[in-house]
């Protein structure tokens, strides 16, 4: 349980770090756009971790 732990938080992290990665590209238009959506995107990260960690915890609670 606790490796399956890490792992989702490691994905997580890398999926959040390849998306501001992404984002970092040199045409100028791309940029303005790509603003929004990293903020939204890395929005969504945080409270997808948040409800995560949440749940993992009602669930060792619940077990």
């Amino acid at each position: 349980m606790t490796i399956a732990i890490i792992l989702i938080v490691i994905l997580a992290i890398s999926a959040l770090i390849g998306t501001i990665l992404a984002a970092k590209d040199n045409d100028k238009d791309y940029n303005k756009k790509a603003k929004g959506n990293v903020t939204r995107l890395t929005s969504i990260y945080a409270i997808v971790i948040f409800l995560s960690i949440i749940a993992v915890g009602v669930y060792i609670t619940l077990r």
